[in-house]
């Protein structure tokens, strides 16, 4: 049940994306950064991204904001 609605938030985000650059009035906001928190590690809870071509293209869009910092330690 719970992946089930995982899938159909990514399925909304997806379509949303089809006409959008972001998520609100077209421009990077907070909604964005809310988004892209959980939904960037999305396969770390074992949710295939591989279908979801604008949320990958967004991903990239969100990572090149200015100011931009990767909760990902390098080593």
């Amino acid at each position: 049940m719970v992946k089930k609605a995982g899938y159909a938030a990514l399925d909304v985000m997806e379509q949303h994306l089809v006409n959008n650059d972001f998520f609100v009035a077209d421009q990077y906001s907070i909604a964005d950064i809310a988004l892209y928190a959980y939904t960037h590690v999305a396969a770390e809870g074992n949710f295939d991204l591989s279908a979801y071509n604008n949320i990958k293209a967004w991903f990239k869009q969100v990572e090149s904001q200015d100011n931009y910092l990767s909760i990902k330690q390098s080593t």
